[in-house]
């Protein structure tokens, strides 16, 4: 495993005092008291960043960062040198390196350097990683975007309902993305070829709802002068998408279940049974078992509509997802806005891993473009951003309980979920992680659970 630091000083006890303090703080060190070989496992895949002492007997630090920019240009070289040559660190960070530090320095200096370089170094990889995925990922991949093991649990469920032909329920937080899953599951099918026909059931008239889901014919009400057919028949061959299903009236769920049932449609005005090859999706916003208890949802409906349920965790739950996320919609504004946007800073993420997120992916992705416009991270009437500080009027525990959570979620995924390798890394015991993990409700399934108690 890569180291999270590769160190290099020609002096014996600062190279020593380096590592215990970068060690303290919970980092890997790999030491080098030349640079000799310290280069020889960086690529551009590399986690690690660079700290290095600037005069060396052999090759300088200046010289070390020229060869591992070649390698990684956005590889984070932190150097250090005790002549305090400004110039040389003027032109030094213009050749690229992320930090300078002069000695004497203090030790959380070197620590809080370091850790916004790996920070960096991440958000960089994260990027790559996206992009590579949505250049060689599956369309699925492409679309729903994220490495939170919930949301790879829900592509790949999408993907197992989509090769049957069953009615599917989805449920979710407003903002989640239901519509999003709706048409990946028709355009998984082999529907695909049909028509994918959405209906908000929220926003139409108890009056005319009825004529847009089952059609009319002439003069079956006032102002029906022409036939029309209903979404029902427009979608036959393909998919239909019915939103927000528990706003529709308790009268007409009736005559849903009827057509669920039996594929037929009877439009308005009409006694003719018109049969159809429909698959429907349907969302929830609220909890349909519970509206059906207090009969404001037929609860035939309910059994008839939950028997394949995709249920899309809120934004808040699966905040590993969320720099992923905001990578992705600020890629879409490159396009939308045909310029290449700023990307976000360790500050900015630190934000975002915080917020509660009310209106879920939805208000990410309004919270990119306005990032993508200059505008900086905000939150519209949430969270007042504090002008020029690079943080939030939250109080200062939930934004530290929000970073915790964040580095928790983080190393547990670069660990591949090893709960061994994940408390060694960040330097607290076994119980402790395991009593943070209890309280942010972060779910681990660590191959060392079954051999040993937390208390161990």
């Amino acid at each position: 495993m890569s180291p999270d630091v590769i160190l290099i000083d020609d002096e014996p006890h600062l190279l020593e005092s380096g590592k215990q303090s970068l060690e303290l703080a919970g980092l890997t060190v790999e030491c080098h008291a030349s640079a000799d070989g310290a280069l020889e496992n960086v690529t551009g895949s590399s986690p690690s960043i660079i700290v290095s002492d600037v005069r060396m007997p052999g090759e300088s630090g200046l010289e070390v960062m020229a060869r591992a920019l070649a390698v990684d240009p956005q590889i984070p070289v932190i150097l250090i040198t005790g002549h305090g040559d400004i110039p040389m660190a003027i032109q030094a960070i213009r050749d690229g390196a992320y930090d300078f530090i002069e000695k004497p320095f203090a030790p959380d200096h070197l620590v809080n350097s370091v850790q916004r370089g790996l920070e960096q170094r991440r958000l960089v990889l994260d990027n790559r990683a996206l992009r590579d995925a949505l250049t060689h990922g599956s369309p699925l991949e492409r679309s729903l975007v994220g490495k939170n093991p919930t949301t790879i649990q829900l592509r790949e469920r999408i993907v197992s309902f989509a090769g049957t032909d069953a009615d599917v329920l989805i449920t979710g937080e407003t903002g989640t993305g239901k519509e999003l899953i709706a048409r990946s599951l028709h355009e998984l099918s082999p529907r695909s070829r049909g028509r994918f026909v959405a209906i908000n059931c929220g926003a139409l008239p108890e009056t005319i709802i009825e004529s847009e889901l089952f059609g009319h014919e002439t003069g079956a009400f006032t102002g029906a002068v022409k036939n029309r057919i209903g979404k029902f028949e427009y979608a036959s061959g393909g998919t239909l998408f019915l939103d927000e299903i528990e706003s529709m009236p308790l009268e007409l769920q009736a005559r849903l279940l009827r057509v669920l049932e039996e594929r037929t449609v009877v439009r308005l005005g009409s006694n003719e049974e018109l049969p159809v090859d429909v698959r429907v999706v349907a969302a929830a916003k609220q909890n349909l078992r519970g509206a059906a208890d207090q009969g404001t949802f037929r609860e035939d409906l309910y059994y008839r509509l939950n028997v394949l349920t995709l249920s899309i965790p809120p934004l808040r739950d699966r905040r590993d997802d969320i720099p992923l996320l905001f990578a992705h919609f600020l890629r879409n504004c490159d396009t939308r806005l045909k310029r290449e946007v700023a990307r976000p800073q360790p500050g900015d993420l630190a934000q975002l891993a915080v917020h509660d997120w009310p209106g879920n992916v939805r208000e990410l992705e309004n919270v990119a473009m306005r990032f993508a416009l200059g505008l900086g991270i905000e939150f519209g009437q949430t969270v007042s951003p504090v002008a020029g500080t690079g943080f939030n009027e939250a109080p200062l525990t939930d934004q530290l309980a929000g970073l915790e959570q964040l580095i928790l979620r983080r190393t547990l995924a670069d660990c591949d979920g090893s709960m061994r390798q994940c408390y060694e890394r960040l330097g607290i015991s076994r119980k402790t992680l395991y009593d943070k993990l209890k309280k942010y409700g972060i779910s681990h399934a660590g191959e060392d659970d079954q051999t040993k108690s937390p208390q161990a």
